[in-house]
């Protein structure tokens, strides 16, 4: 009886472990997920709206942030000086998991004027993050 009951504890186990292991499509699928569902309460200098899109054939995730900021050369620059800084902030905070892009998943990420003209973009891969890292 007791032999019984360790072997449904064992197979129940294993069942749970193997149910909670998931692949790289899957967490994509599910960050992407619940990156937008937090989305209403992130909070940046400019940023109206964040949203993600996930590619799960590309292995690839799409960050967009849109802001109040007109399409000008000043916004450009300053946008390529503080986005990087939002994005190491949201790396050390794991709002962008290391353990993803470590995975081979991509991240292309793009600051967004109020027009949506490309004021900066920033692509984290497992050589990009290094930088971002630090």
């Amino acid at each position: 009886m007791i032999k019984k009951i360790a072997h449904i504890t064992f197979v129940l186990t294993a069942a749970v472990l193997f149910a909670s292991c998931k692949n790289t499509k899957q967490k994509l699928q599910e960050y992407v997920k619940t990156y937008n569902s937090t989305a209403p309460s992130f909070q940046a200098e400019n940023v109206s709206l964040t949203t993600a899109r996930g590619y799960i054939e590309d292995n690839k995730i799409e960050l967009r942030f849109e802001t109040n900021l007109e399409p000008t050369d000043q916004n450009k620059s300053e946008a390529s000086a503080s986005f990087p800084k939002l994005l190491k902030e949201m790396i050390h905070k794991d709002q962008i998991p290391q353990d993803l892009i470590m995975e081979g998943v991509r991240f292309d990420v793009y600051f967004l004027a109020n027009d949506n003209t490309v004021l900066d973009k920033e692509i984290l891969n497992s050589e990009s993050i290094k930088e971002f890292s630090k």
